[in-house]
């Protein structure tokens, strides 16, 4: 029973990172932090850019609530491992598949194809505002249409 117990608070906490994720994009980064965020929508210099701090801060909060949560395996730590695979996700769907930070792999995918083309309509435009499309692996069905 712990077992699954633990494993369902790592797929909550992934649900729960998506919907997070969604509004702190929508409303901080597109918001208040946009002067961060920003970087994201413009053309990229090198590796890194100045948004790459949020992967950081939430890798930290991750390691954090692991460091708190290991010696009695509790929820901290499968919280942090939640975020963690979150995180997971993201770097491969969102910095390696849809921002070719790695060398891309090709997919027929329409699941894939459809993020794709939802992110793309998101980086239209440069600017704080309009914007659509806020979510990583949830997005609108009209982007699957083929």
């Amino acid at each position: 029973m712990t077992v699954l117990f633990n494993i369902g608070i790592v797929l909550l906490t992934l649900a729960g990172m998506e919907a997070f994720s969604w509004a702190i994009h929508k409303y901080l980064f597109h918001g208040p932090l946009w002067f961060i965020h920003k970087t994201h929508h413009q053309e990229r210099h090198g590796r890194l850019e100045l948004n790459d701090v949020f992967s950081i801060l939430f890798a930290g909060i991750a390691l954090y609530l692991m460091w708190l949560g290991h010696t009695a395996l509790d929820y901290r730590f499968w919280i942090g491992t939640g975020i963690s695979l979150y995180g997971t996700i993201y770097f491969i769907f969102h910095d390696w598949f849809i921002h070719n930070r790695l060398k891309s792999f090709k997919s027929n995918n329409r699941y894939l194809l459809g993020i794709r083309r939802a992110h793309k309509i998101h980086h239209k435009s440069t600017e704080k505002s309009p914007s659509e499309e806020f979510g990583l692996l949830v997005t609108s069905r009209k982007w699957f249409k083929r």
